[in-house]
């Protein structure tokens, strides 16, 4: 190789490597400023240092939620299942229809598993730390639903969706589920339930009536009040099923006007 040969070479090897620097140039300049715009700075490891924002951001929330699932402080919550009593009458009526119990209405703040207290006429507030076992809605249909199946004066009575074709229904507007100072320094146990019996077939409205029912509790402790309400419960359920029995049979056993009724 000659000298003239050999200055081409490195020529040509020196012009290659300007292209290859002009080729990687606008790469590192997007680098650098992807890192400016990023917000990191240069010299700093955005993936590092967002990672390390995240966990000090996510600290606090852990925490309370630990503090949350370990219970701390937490007052502990009583649930309570009345026991009530089935009272039924001989002298009721043995019938030959079928009945339903139409799903009990209420407000939102009666039919709730909290047990509401009235210390003042126009404040309604709840026992903390207790609950019911159901809503209160339920526990009025089970105690009424009981003491009819109890009574053995009706041939079947179910909630409505059990399958039964029933001859009437028992349409049920809950309004007071309380425990009720009423001006005095002890509670009483207070429902307050609106029933209607309707004829399945016509639609016909048999009967209609509002029944009270109030039970002094011993003392202003939560057990005393729920026994007053097992009292009230099972008393409510008494009046509700006799009225029923009694105003379903006289309607069952009426003469059908020749002009018409539907037939039943």
């Amino acid at each position: 190789m000659n000298e003239n040969q050999g200055a081409r070479m490195r020529g040509g090897e020196a012009l290659l490597q300007g292209i290859g620097s002009r080729a990687d140039a606008p790469a590192r300049g997007h680098a650098r400023a992807g890192a400016r715009s990023g917000g990191w700075g240069e010299g700093c490891a955005p993936a590092r240092s967002a990672s390390h924002v995240l966990a000090a951001c996510l600290l606090p929330v852990l925490l309370a939620g630990c503090s949350l699932l370990g219970g701390g402080s937490r007052e502990p919550v009583t649930t309570w299942s009345p026991v009530v009593e089935t009272r039924t009458d001989p002298a009721w009526p043995a019938v030959d229809w079928q009945l339903t119990i139409v799903p009990t209405t209420a407000p939102r703040v009666v039919d709730s598993p909290r047990i509401s207290v009235r210390r003042t006429p126009s404040e309604l507030q709840v026992y903390a730390g207790s609950v019911w076992a159901q809503p209160s809605s339920e526990l009025v249909e089970l105690a009424l639903l009981r003491t009819l199946e109890a009574s053995g004066r009706i041939p079947a009575v179910a909630t409505a969706g059990a399958g039964i074709r029933a001859d009437y229904k028992l349409v049920l507007d809950l309004r007071r589920f309380e425990s009720d100072y009423a001006g005095g320094d002890i509670p009483k146990a207070t429902i307050e339930l609106g029933a209607r019996l309707l004829h399945n077939l016509d639609q016909r409205v048999v009967g209609s009536r509002t029944f009270v029912q109030t039970v002094a509790a011993t003392d202003t402790s939560v057990q005393s009040v729920v026994h007053a309400f097992e009292q009230a419960l099972a008393t409510l359920g008494h009046d509700v099923a006799g009225w029923t029995l009694v105003s379903g049979d006289a309607d069952a056993r009426a003469p059908v006007p020749a002009s018409g009724r539907a037939q039943r």
